[in-house]
Parts: C-alpha cells; structure tokens; sequence
C-alpha cells in the first residue's frame, strides 16, 4: 500500500507545485481585485459541483461498488456496469451543462449576490462561467475512468491529470494578451485542461481494458445498489458544498480581495490535503473495499490504522508551520506583482484559521473509507451534515467581526465536528479500535508537532532582524530556512520518540 500511496502522493505533490506555481501567475496579473474574485467565483461553481456529482458522491459510491462486482463476479460483469453508469452520468451532465449555460445569471445573482452593486463585475463572472462550466463534464468523465483504474491498482494518470490544470493556465496566462482579458486567458485555461485530461485518463483506460460505451440503463441489482449508496453520498456532498458556497455568497458582500484571500490561503491548505489526506484516502478505499471483499476484516482494519499513521507524520508539520508563521509563507508565494504585502497578510491569517481544521481535513477521507468500503454511505453524512450546520452557523456569527478569517475558522470547527462523529459512528459499529496502538503514536505525533512550532516560531521571531538587509528575495530566503531548519527538527523528533525500528515496522506495514 506503501508504494501506491506515493506514487497518488507525489504525482499530487507535483500537481500542487505545478499549481503553486499558477497561482503565482494568477497573483502577479489579477492581483486580488474585482477581476480576480469574478475569476473565483467561476472557477469556483463548476468545481462546487464536481465535488458533489464526480470527486465526491460519485467515487465513495462507484469505487466499492465496482470493486464488488470486479472481484466477485468478474471483468465483464464490471464493465457492463461501468457501461451502465457511464451512460447515465453523460446525460445527466450534458443536461446539467445546458441548464447551466441558460440560467448563468440566475445562478450567480443566488450564488454572488455581492456582485449585484458592480454591474461590471456581474457581467464579467456570468462570461467566465459559461466559459469554465463545461470542465464539469470533462472532469466527471476523467473521475469515472480515474475510479475504474484505481480499482484495476493503476493511480498514476488520475493522480497526474489535475497537472494538466496548472499547465495550461499557465499558458493562457503567458498568452493573455491575446484574450479580452487576464479572466478570460484563465478561465480558457480551465477549459482546455479538462479536455487534456479527459484524453489522459482515457488514453489510459483504453489500453487497460478499453473505455465504457453506451448501454441502456437496466436497474440491476448492481446499479440499485449503486444508487442506494449514491444517494446518501450525494447529501453528504452537498452539505459539504454547501458549506463552501455560503463561503462564497458571504464573500461576495465583503470589501474587494476578500474571495482572493480565501482563495490563496485554501490554495496552501489544500497542499497537505491533496499530496497527504486524499492521496492517502484514493489507496485506502480500493484496498479496503478488496479486503472486505475477500473477508479479511483484520486487514481492512490494519489498513485504516496504517494510513492514520502516515497522514499524521506527514500532516503535522504543515499544521505547525501554518500556525506559527503563515504570513511568512504567503508573502513568500504570492507577494509580488498585482499582489500587495497587505493582501499577503489578509492570505496569512486566513490560512492560519484553516489550520485550525487541517488535521480532520487531511483525515477525514481514511476516516470514512471504513464506511464507504462496506456501501455504507448513510453513516458519513449524518455527521457531515451536523458538521455543516455548526460551520454555517458559526460563518454567520464570526464574519462581521473576521471577515474572512471568520468564514475559515468555521470551516476548520465543522471539520473537527464531523471528524469526531465520523470516528465515534466507526467504534460504536466496531469498524475501529481506539486503542493504545493508535492513541500512543498520535500523542508522540502532536509532541513532535509542537517542538517544530516551536522552533519556527522562535526562529521567526529571533532570525527576521538577520534578513532584514536582505534587498531582494528576503521573504523567499526566510521561508528557505524555516524549511530546512523545520525538517532537522521535526525528523530528529520523530526518531527520538519512536526510534527507528518503528519507523522500519511502518514501512513494511
């Protein structure tokens, strides 16, 4: 499992630095202005729901589903249901395409009712959303075949496609004088990276088995137990999603730079989420899907304990630094161009707040692989939807004295709600031991965490004044030396507190 998750992980890994390197671009020439937020709100819509219709919903029901059928009843009878599926999900986008294209402008007046007061602004996100919607079609076709070959134990092309995403905005950034405008290069960029990696993964699929066609839907027992799943993942989707688009609307009735500063901080958290949490979650749910299929519950269970255990030695150091010193990190990504040292700083303590939530946010998709390797897709939303209750509620309280930071901070307090229920749900079904084994390593994880803030803190603090003459490059410089002094410590914590015998053992394991 191992070897799987590095491989999901560093193709991740690389989509993020290829991203970060985007985002910069994205900086320098929009800046975090009136362009910028109509850019993110359409960027924003289609990727609203590709979450709940393809990366969510759809894979916590499709990837055991068709890992059951897979490993019970064969290649064909898998691929007459992948058929099956793919047909319904290419209408049912195609119709959700056209609805989209005709009510853009009812959409964004529910959506970005801030943007009602600038005409302009309006008119220009209601253009970049029709141009950016259609990734959504793409994109749930590359989630399906992504779904398919994760099964068959291939994660490279689903793991490198969002690399595409980056590539290619860039280039329509470099080439924005040829477009009416920098939102309009970025959101074409969107576009053709969708058509790019539907061809990747399709590619792929193709020489693995071939790619689904059409097929008439008949409601078989495994497509009605695909949509029994479906179902309550799809509810769990949208209260996530929810969530998020109230971050949106209330957003849109903040001073300008307000969407600009969620968006570049979710940008640094989403690092650790993407390269750890959900690289972890896409091995963990085939691999326990194929466990339970096969009746090795203890293994299924040695599974989930393992990636605990991985998500926590990779994911603490992040949350460290992101508390300690993130207007240190953001000025070093994003200050340059368009993009002030203010906004910087707005970035800064809105990533702060976020950090609050990245330990539930990195954990949560190991955390209900548990339920959605068994098709139990009811038990998750449950505590997905008490956790969106309390974010809404709390983004309502803290915004007017926070701002955005309120609206980030609620974020992170749902994330531990739902966490929290999620693991309770799983030990009172006995999906889950909390026991010493997996207690006693969490607690020497949070120690080493905290010697590492620490150590940035102090160092922060105590080595700015020695950069200070520094012209230019101080910021990239300072957070240089965060980084590795960071490493030493945190590496030589962790071989203090566990020696490495153990790190040997989780290795193998």
């Amino acid at each position: 499992m191992l070897g799987r998750i590095f491989t999901v992980g560093g193709y991740t890994l690389l989509s993020r630095l290829t991203g970060f390197a985007r985002d910069i671009i994205l900086a320098a020439i929009l800046g975090a202005g009136p362009v910028a937020d109509a850019f993110f709100v359409a960027f924003r819509l289609p990727n609203h729901f590709r979450a709940i219709f393809a990366e969510g919903a759809f894979n916590a029901a499709f990837v055991p589903a068709f890992a059951h059928v897979y490993g019970q009843r064969g290649e064909g009878r898998a691929r007459l249901f992948a058929d099956r599926i793919f047909s319904l999900l290419l209408v049912s986008q195609l119709v959700l395409l056209l609805l989209a294209w005709v009510f853009t402008p009812q959409a964004m007046s529910l959506l970005a009712p801030g943007f009602t007061d600038d005409p302009e602004q309006r008119r220009l996100a209601i253009e970049l959303t029709r141009i950016t919607f259609p990734y959504l079609l793409l994109i749930t076709l590359v989630t399906l075949y992504g779904g398919m070959l994760n099964v068959m134990q291939r994660f490279a092309s689903a793991a490198a496609a969002s690399i595409l995403l980056n590539i290619s905005m860039m280039m329509t950034l470099s080439l924005a004088a040829f477009f009416p405008g920098a939102g309009h290069a970025a959101a074409w960029g969107v576009l053709i990276s969708g058509f790019l990696q539907y061809f990747l993964l399709a590619g792929d699929l193709a020489r693995h088995g071939g790619l689904p066609r059409f097929a008439p839907l008949k409601l078989d027992a495994d497509v009605r137990a695909f949509f029994r799943a479906l179902g309550p993942a799809t509810v769990g989707s949208m209260g996530t999603q929810v969530a998020l688009f109230a971050d949106t609307i209330i957003a849109t009735f903040l001073p300008a730079g307000a969407l600009s500063a969620l968006y570049y901080a979710d940008r640094l958290n989403q690092l650790p989420i993407g390269v750890i949490g959900i690289a972890i979650g896409t091995v963990l749910l085939p691999e326990m899907s194929r466990r339970l299929t096969a009746g090795d519950h203890d293994g299924a269970k040695a599974s989930q304990q393992r990636a605990f255990e991985f998500t926590l030695l990779f994911a603490l150091p992040f949350v460290a630094a992101f508390l300690t010193v993130p207007e240190i990190i953001t000025r070093a990504m994003f200050a340059r161009g368009a993009f002030s040292r203010a906004d910087a700083a707005a970035a800064g303590a809105t990533l702060a707040a976020y950090a609050v939530g990245l330990i539930p946010f990195v954990l949560i998709r190991s955390a209900v692989a548990t339920f959605y390797a068994r098709k139990d897709t009811a038990t998750p939303v449950k505590a997905a939807l008490i956790g969106v209750a309390v974010n809404v509620a709390l983004k309502i309280a803290l915004v007017g004295s926070l701002a955005q930071v309120g609206l980030a901070l609620a974020t992170a307090v749902g994330a531990w709600i739902n966490l929290l229920l999620v693991v309770g749900f799983a030990i009172r079904a006995r999906h889950l031991d909390l026991d010493r084994a997996l207690l006693r390593p969490a607690a020497k994880f949070l120690i080493a965490a905290a010697v590492l803030g620490a150590a940035l803190w102090s160092a922060a603090k105590f080595g700015g004044p020695h950069l200070a003459e520094l012209r230019a490059l101080r910021d990239e410089t300072a957070l240089l030396v965060l980084i590795v002094l960071g490493a030493i410590v945190y590496i030589g914590s962790i071989l203090l507190l566990f020696g490495r015998s153990w790190l040997r053992a989780l290795v193998r394991g």
